[in-house]
């Protein structure tokens, strides 16, 4: 059953919903896997030490996926790559859209977003604090606010504010991979596509042009005039993406009638 799985891997500011205009379409041919992480929409917030990626092959291990291509946005991607430097014979391929990097030397611009959310978590306004990840990861630092950015925006204010409320649980007991992942890509060998907006934050164009350069089988796909969540803004273009890279991924196990999601 768990032959031609796809499991879909949200961001750090969602939940797995963010993949509604996704799932459907890829669930006509595959079987797609897609939760909440830990701490993240209907999923309760961290209570001891964890690892994300331990949590996604119980997860998988539950759904009787033995390997799946994974499909990581942003944090998403940071887990999806850990998976497949943890154990790669369970991992047939990555798609990786606006993944984070360990290591990366973060700019001014991404410091003081940081600083302005921790600022408001700290004065207790978790209004503000969804604001400002609103203008950082819906908006972008180069577009102004439209009718089509604030309707994204309203899809993604309830995960939002769930995530940045259950945040410093999070901070207090996730682990980290040892050695870091960063220190292993070359040798993550699977097929790859990296994907990013151009009118994301520099950083993560920057990570992606390294992460496309460093893999050592992964190609650079770019999305015009698209945000950090790609998925949400570009849901076509995105199943499209995920649907062709699989097509040339060695994974199938079709089925002609539609495939259960979980």
């Amino acid at each position: 059953m768990g032959e031609g799985a796809v499991v879909l891997l949200h961001a750090g500011v969602t939940d797995h919903r963010m993949w509604d205009g996704v799932a459907g379409v890829l669930g006509r041919a595959h079987r797609v896997v897609r939760y909440d992480l830990r701490g993240f929409g209907e999923s309760s917030p961290a209570t001891r030490p964890f690892r994300h990626v331990d949590d996604l092959f119980t997860v998988m291990d539950a759904c009787g996926v033995k390997e799946a291509v994974l499909v990581g946005a942003s944090y998403g991607g940071k887990v999806a790559l850990e998976a497949a430097a943890v154990r790669p014979g369970r991992v047939r391929g990555l798609v990786l859209l606006a993944p984070p990097r360990p290591g990366h030397d973060w700019s001014g611009a991404m410091e003081r977003y940081a600083e302005a959310e921790e600022a408001a978590l700290g004065a207790g306004d978790l209004g503000a604090a969804v604001q400002v990840s609103m203008d950082m990861w819906v908006r972008g630092p180069d577009r102004a606010w439209d009718g089509r950015l604030r309707e994204h925006a309203e899809a993604v204010r309830e995960s939002m504010r769930v995530a940045l409320a259950h945040q410093k649980h999070a901070e207090e007991y996730e682990e980290d991979l040892d050695p870091a992942v960063d220190e292993d890509l070359a040798k993550i060998d699977v097929p790859v596509v990296v994907g990013i907006g151009t009118s994301d934050v520099g950083d993560f164009q920057q990570i992606a042009e390294h992460l496309a350069s460093t893999l050592p089988n992964a190609e650079l796909v770019h999305f015009p005039d698209t945000g950090h969540l790609i998925a949400l803004e570009r849901p076509d273009e995105t199943s499209d993406l995920i649907s062709a890279f699989i097509s040339r991924t060695p994974i199938t196990a079709r089925s002609s009638s539609p495939a259960p999601q979980v």
